[in-house]
């Protein structure tokens, strides 16, 4: 079952086209990251889905609900952190929980129940009677992320979670993304921290005004460089490039120093018989490890793949 299912949705300003023609199915129990540029149209694209404004063109179902239909089931079934939460300064951090609870609609019983877990897993327990307005802005945030799942959402928007986050913080956000993922919640998450996108998503989707891409980011790593090895040899790599580009399944060798930069359609396969033909050929092997390229190269080749328009638009991903 998909959690979120849209088909066509575009939302222009004016003249501005914000988001366009934008395609997706994301499967329950998912995060999926929603990455792009400042601008961009990704938060545009989650105040619709969380029916906060309407789309222009397009249809969408959030948690089995149809947009534009039961927006109020929508509202309900859904949490958000928005980039710039506001909080009640004056009250401390249980009593703005608690208040926000009972919007929710949870009884006062429930409400209790729901703020002391929440504020314990997100390491305030502790500081539950002080006042916000002396928390940092790493505590605010946890707050916030507290209060967009104190009434148990299916899906759970999330922007930005651990932007101005010291390094203990963003452990401790990551780690509860990582819980609610493992109770099947599904997490849409935009950031712009790619090494946390990698850590925490099955599904990635990069989006300028349009989807470009998505797909889990293993395959969007062999989709936009390959597969391949690298192999490191004794007294230096450019000796055996000709040996290497003579064998039929090697796709690709680049030298770079001791090591040899192969590209393979099948790595696990194709491995041993490379390895057969280095030694057999006299070569001596150090080392054969996987490459390994970041997000973020991934990321940025696909920008540069859609600014010279060699990458068509996607239209839905599975994992």
């Amino acid at each position: 079952m998909n959690a979120i299912e849209c088909s066509g949705l575009g939302r222009t300003f004016g003249d501005r086209a914000a988001v366009e023609d934008l395609s997706l199915a994301i499967p329950s129990g998912t995060v999926f990251g929603f990455l792009g540029p400042n601008g961009a149209g990704k938060t545009t694209t989650v105040r619709m889905l969380t029916a906060l404004i309407a789309p222009t063109t397009g249809e969408a179902r959030v948690a089995g609900y149809q947009l534009g239909v039961e927006n109020q089931e929508i509202r309900q079934a859904v949490g958000i952190l928005t980039e710039t939460p506001g909080m009640y300064e004056r009250l401390s951090a249980r009593q703005n929980l608690q208040f926000f609870a009972r919007l929710y609609g949870l009884d006062a019983l429930t409400a209790d129940r729901q703020v002391e877990r929440y504020l314990r897993l997100l390491g305030l327990w502790e500081r539950r009677e002080d006042r916000v307005g002396t928390f940092s802005k790493g505590m605010r945030q946890k707050l916030a992320i507290a209060r967009a799942v104190l009434h148990e959402p299916r899906v759970v928007f999330l922007d930005e979670p651990t932007s101005g986050l010291d390094p203990e913080a963003s452990l401790v956000v990551r780690r509860f993304i990582h819980d609610l993922r493992g109770e099947g919640r599904t997490i849409f998450l935009t950031t712009h921290n790619l090494p946390e996108a990698d850590e925490l998503c099955d599904l990635i989707g990069v989006f300028r005004t349009r989807l470009l891409v998505v797909d889990t980011p293993q395959n969007l790593r062999a989709r936009l460089f390959g597969r391949g090895t690298r192999v490191r040899v004794s007294g230096g790599a450019s000796r055996w490039l000709e040996t290497l580009r003579g064998l039929s399944f090697v796709r690709d060798v680049v030298a770079e120093g001791d090591a040899l930069r192969v590209t393979l359609a099948d790595p696990d396969a194709e491995n041993p018989r490379l390895v057969r033909a280095l030694v057999l050929a006299g070569a001596e092997i150090q080392s054969v490890e996987p490459v390994s390229h970041s997000l973020e190269e991934v990321y940025l080749g696909l920008l540069e793949s859609r600014e010279r328009k060699s990458l068509e638009p996607v239209g839905a991903g599975r994992l």
